[in-house]
């Protein structure tokens, strides 16, 4: 397999950043210890993924951990206030933010001689444009009232243009992880191909006035669903699992065609005070071990293929958990994201959003 490591594109809503210290604490004095490190993750699922990974990788190697919590965007921004000197040895952050730390060489090359688990994970997570794997990602389709519509109804694009149920749709704003996702899913449908945004947004542009709602959270969107204001809403899958579990009359479908995903990834600062023992909490992290562990219990899937995912997360997504490439899932480029972020966001808004 290649050494050099790649993924595409996600965003996660920002929160204040915050340090919460798991399993023992940061070294003192000015020399790194050799048997601690800091992990940089998302700010949500925090006691779950200690419980699912961090207290099993401790108890495995005597490494201790301490976890700071926070934003994509803020996390980013701390690591490039740090000049080269981070406080973080592993950052478990969205693609697209990775790709912006990547463009100011803010992360360095995972050594894939060091993480035997490289070995066992799926192709899409070892691709080349990333210098660290991805180590979970997120499916892109349609959640949907089982009361009202069919599978098969809520898998087509039309459904958003559809008259009868003008009102009682929403599609989420292009600033979160599911934004971006409908947007090429959009322009791959109606237009040449996921970065066709002309295409995009004259739909969605058709389409805005029959949206109920441009979401921002998956609490809205939810809550949208369960009180019956909206019949159906592009989504991320892991935003129906609850729900599924809980037995409301919600279920969660891959679109027709423009099935895109997002990965989360692991990468080591430029800098890092412990490259070794992030290595060997990637190496953990990636093992069928965590990664059952972290679908049975975080709710992330899985990119090792010998985990076992849950009947949760299977009651969701069904066979497209097993192998979301042969399901017709792709990820997307961020050489071609990242340049056009701005200007994209700007359109949405003025083309779309504000209709």
């Amino acid at each position: 397999m290649t050494t050099t490591i790649r993924t595409r594109l996600a965003l996660v809503a920002g929160v204040a950043v915050t340090t919460l210290v798991l399993a023992g604490c940061s070294s003192s004095g000015d020399e790194p210890d050799a048997n601690s490190i800091t992990v940089s993750t998302f700010p949500f699922g925090v006691e779950e993924f200690q419980e699912a990974v961090i207290d099993p990788f401790t108890e495995e190697t005597g490494i201790e951990v301490v976890v700071d919590t926070g934003s994509n965007s803020d996390r980013l921004s701390q690591l490039q206030l740090a000049g080269g000197e981070p406080e973080v040895d592993v950052m478990l952050i969205s693609d697209y933010y990775a790709a912006l730390g990547q463009e100011d060489e803010l992360f360095q090359q995972v050594d894939a001689s060091a993480v035997p688990s490289l070995d066992e994970i799926a192709d899409f997570a070892t691709e080349e444009e990333y210098v660290g794997p991805a180590y979970s990602y997120q499916l892109n389709g349609t959640m949907y009232s089982t009361d009202e519509l069919t599978a098969d109804e809520a898998a087509s694009w039309s459904l958003y243009g559809d008259d009868d149920l003008s009102g009682r749709v929403a599609l989420p704003d292009i600033s979160v992880t599911a934004g971006q996702l409908m947007v090429s899913g959009v322009a791959d449908e109606y237009g040449d191909g996921p970065y066709d945004i002309d295409a995009a947004l004259e739909q969605l542009g058709e389409w805005a006035p029959g949206v109920l709602q441009f979401y921002s959270s998956s609490t809205e969107v939810t809550n949208l669903l369960t009180q019956g204001e909206i019949v159906a809403a592009d989504s991320l899958s892991g935003f129906a699992t609850d729900l599924v579990a809980s037995g409301e009359p919600v279920a969660w479908t891959a679109p027709d065609t423009g099935r895109y995903m997002a990965t989360n990834r692991a990468m080591i600062p430029t800098g890092a005070e412990n490259v070794d023992g992030a290595n060997r909490f990637i190496d953990y992290l990636l093992s069928e071990e965590a990664q059952t562990a972290s679908a049975e219990i975080v709710g992330d899937l899985p990119v090792n293929p010998s985990a076992t995912v849950p009947d949760s997360i299977e009651a969701v997504v069904g066979d497209i958990a097993a192998d979301p490439v042969a399901a017709g899932y792709s990820t997307l480029d961020p050489t071609e994201l990242v340049p056009t972020r701005s200007e994209w966001v700007d359109r949405f808004a003025r083309e779309v959003t504000s209709r």
